[in-house]
Order: C-alpha cells, then structure tokens, then sequence
C-alpha cells in the first residue's frame, strides 16, 4: 500500500520549529532532551522519554496543568481534537479494558499510555519497568536525607499510581516471573516510608491483587478458546467418504441474511474485545483439513451465493467490514470464481456494488470513505446499533505496520521521534474503542455453534469440490485436477 506514506506524510514530516524542554533540576542529564511543537511533545532521547515517565516530588506525567512552574505546564499535551468518555468494555471480565481504562483517564493521561505502549519497539517491557526501578531509587535517594518524610510520601504515592495505571492498561507486560518480581521490589521500595496499614502499602495491596486477577481472567479465556477450537481433520477420506445425509449446510440453520450478518457481528466484536493495544504492537515491530465433502447441485449453489451476498450487504450496513470483506474475498477465490455456470445465474448487480466498496484501488479509496461514514456515525450515535464499527482487520494492521515502517524510530539528532509513535498510538487507540461497542443483537445459539463450528477447507479441498461441481474446461485446469487428484490418493 505505497499511498500510505502519502496519507500520513503531512501528519508525521520533520519540518516545523520545536523547542527544548527546559531542564529538569533534580532530574539526569537527559531529561532536558525533549523537544516539542506548540505545547506537544515530538521527539526526545529514549533516557529522557524514560525520565520523562517517572514522577517526581512536585511533578506527574500528564498531570493537569498548572503546575509548579510553566515548564512543567508544557508537558506530553496530547493531539488537538482527541476526544473521550468513560466507557467499560462489556466484554472484559476483570475491570477496565486497556483502552476503556484510557478513555476514563482522558486526554490529559495520553503521554504514559503512548509510551508504555510504543516504547516496546526499543525494550521489552520488563527492561523498562527495571530502568523505571532504577530511575525511582535514585529519587528516592535523594529525598531520603531530608527532613521532610511528607515529600517521601507524596513521591512513593505518585509512583504507586504511575505503576497502576501501567499494570490496569497493560496487565500482560507482567505475566512473567521477572517483571512481576520488578513490580514486587520496586513496591517494596516505596513503601518502607508508610506506616503499617498505611495508604501506600493498601493501594500496593490493591494494585497486585487486581493484576493477579486480570492474569488470571486471561489465563481462563484462552483455556476456554482451546477447548472451542474445531479438532484438525484428515485430507486423506476427502476422495472416499461422503457425508450423512443429515448434514446441513448454513441455509438449513439460517435461511435470513439480515440474522446471519447480525450473528457473524456478535462474532467479530466478541473476538476483537480480546485484542490488546500491545498486541499491534506485537504486529507492527515483527513482522486444515477435510474429513468429508459433498457435491451440490447449480440451483443450490446459485441460491447459497446470493444469500450471501445478501450478508454481505448486511454486514455493510450494520458496519461490519470485515465480515463483508471475508466474504466477497471468498467468492473471488478461485475455486468458487471459476464456477461459470453457477454464476451465470446469479443475480450479480448488488454484488458489484459490495466489490465496488471494497475496491483495492487508490489504497482502497472507497473503502476507507465507507469506514470514515461509519466512524462519523458511530460518533453521534444515540444507539449501540449505530456505534458498530469492525473495520478491516488486515488492513488497519497493514496501515499502522507501514505507518511504523515508512517513518524513521529516529531523527537525525538521535531522538526518538515521538510525533511517529502519537499517531500510532492514536490509530490504536480508535480502533480499542470500537472493541468495546456492545453487540445489540440477541445471540442465537443454534446458528453460532454452526459459525463457530463448521470445518474450514483448505484450498485443495474446494478446488476438489469446484472439480467436482463443474468439471475442467481447459487444458490447464485439467492438468490441475489430475494432480492433485493423484497427490491426494497417494497421501491417503
């Protein structure tokens, strides 16, 4: 998708004047290596970043201005025109959703969940949390000597909150030993100045607790999938065995386009409610069988494609693209595009409009101006019916991966370019709030169990059902069918 360099050029290019953040005082060497552009913080060393991160007696990342001095003031202002409410992600079983937990936080908490999130590109987080670690015992230090022990407090209370806001948004970054045992001693190290049953200790208390829970509601879903997922099946009976009779295809569970669609709906949002902001990230910085097959006859399989392109159509609306998008990308496989006779009875104006929509031309202009309508919709929507948007799973990671591969991590002075990791962070942060619309549409068992469990064919497979559907026309496809007629009865 090379238009994409163009689409994000104007937003992430290194013009424009910046301005050194003034110097911190008690903080290291680095910590006045921050530059930002009208009040926004674009690009700074990595040490700095890290500083940057930690409170410190008289100052907190993104604490509502004013502050102890304007300097503080300037800091981490996150993009103009971010907008959020509070909302809970009714899919998630153990508190906030990481996004959630970040629209409830605001606009003003943007700089530490940007770089809690991005700074995974450079560190594993649990490098992070020990150079965190590290960076609060050198405070504390300094404070130590001093008469005060109201300042100690006031410090080891806004490090505890720096540390629950980072294990509520991204609780997985401690499901190791070794991060969690960095959590562990870094709490023990703020709470030596609390009294017994004091604040500090009940609010550590609390944190880990909660992040035990979180790891644990995790631990149980992806068990739970593990047993769901359908059992592997053999290619080898695909030539011999037919099915029962008794089998029914998903006409003979759900003859309503409108229902499927709402269903294959319920399915998407119930499975991107389990993705993570750091699991793009995982994304951006790295880049089946058959056990039994039936031939069908021209009618049937004329009538089963336009009931599909009728869920598609469905899905369009309800503003479920990415079901709409699997779906016209299986007819457009080849084993169901060949099928000329079949297709030469299908009724094919609506679904010309569906693969105009989903045209791959001019970056998939038309595409993005349909999600663009949707996301305008669901921001005014007065009703969770208007607020569903799934966009094209695919291509959002394929645009935050060129995002993240078309601009530099570093400028030329050797900053961090921070301006790259807003937008991305930005680009997340919209599509988690769409994770966390709760499905409108009463569940219907029966058909979802057929969704969630009919077999998938490999390509092999449908090419054997398109074969056997209507046979070869040329030279070229009966080649085709004769080898992989023979690979298959060798491998059975």
């Amino acid at each position: 998708m090379p238009q994409t360099s163009v689409v994000f050029s104007g937003i992430l290019g290194p013009g424009g004047s910046g301005q050194v953040q003034p110097g911190m005082g008690e903080r290291g060497s680095g910590a006045g290596d921050l530059i930002f552009q009208d009040g926004r913080l674009v690009s700074g060393s990595l040490e700095a970043l890290m500083e940057h991160l930690v409170p410190t007696v008289d100052y907190y990342p993104d604490a509502t201005p004013p502050l102890t001095s304007p300097a503080l003031a300037m800091r981490a202002m996150p993009p103009a025109g971010w907008a959020f409410s509070a909302t809970r992600s009714p899919h998630s079983s153990a508190g906030l959703h990481p996004a959630g937990l970040w629209v409830v936080l605001g606009h003003k908490r943007t700089f530490i969940f940007t770089f809690l999130l991005t700074s995974r590109v450079f560190m594993p987080p649990h490098d992070l949390l020990a150079r965190v670690g590290q960076i609060c015992l050198e405070q504390r230090q300094q404070l130590e000597p001093g008469p005060e022990k109201a300042k100690l407090k006031s410090f080891s209370a806004k490090i505890v909150q720096l540390l629950k806001e980072w294990t509520e948004a991204f609780p997985y970054d401690f499901q190791d030993e070794k991060a969690l045992g960095e959590l562990k001693a870094i709490a023990y190290r703020v709470t030596q100045c609390d009294e017994e049953n004091g604040t500090v200790k009940k609010a550590i208390t609390q944190m880990i607790q909660s992040l035990l829970l979180s790891l644990a509601a995790r631990s149980q879903l992806q068990e739970l999938r593990e047993k769901l997922r359908p059992p592997a099946v053999d290619k080898g009976p695909v030539l011999k065995a037919k099915p029962p009779a008794a089998q029914k295809d998903i006409l003979g569970v759900c003859c309503d386009p409108l229902v499927l669609a709402q269903q294959l709906t319920h399915i998407e949002l119930e499975r991107v409610s389990s993705i993570h902001p750091e699991d793009l990230m995982q994304i951006i910085s790295h880049t089946d069988s058959l056990d039994n097959h039936r031939v069908v006859k021209k009618k049937h399989r004329t009538r089963m494609l336009e009931f599909f392109i009728d869920v598609a159509r469905e899905c369009f609306n309800i503003g479920n693209f990415n079901s709409m998008m699997a779906i016209i990308s299986g007819m457009n496989l080849s084993p169901v595009a060949r099928l000329k006779k079949t297709w030469s009875k299908v009724k094919t104006a609506k679904f010309d409009v569906l693969e105009h929509h989903m045209d791959p031309s001019s970056n998939f202009c038309n595409y993005r101006t349909a999600l663009q309508g949707a996301t305008q919709r669901s921001q005014t929507a007065n009703s969770s019916r208007e607020k569903i948007v799934i966009p094209v799973f695919n291509l959002f990671v394929k645009d935050i991966y060129f995002l993240h591969k078309i601009h530099t991590n570093h400028l030329p002075n050797g900053h961090i370019n921070f301006k790259k990791f807003w937008e991305i962070s930005r680009q997340i942060h919209e599509f988690m709030t769409w994770t966390q619309v709760e499905c409108p549409f009463e569940k219907d068992k029966k058909i979802q169990s057929y969704l969630l469990t009919a077999p998938i064919y490999s390509e092999e497979a449908l090419f054997i059902a398109s074969f056997e559907s209507e046979g070869p026309e040329n030279h070229m496809e009966k080649d085709s069918w004769k080898a992989l007629r023979t690979t298959l009865l060798h491998r059975a």
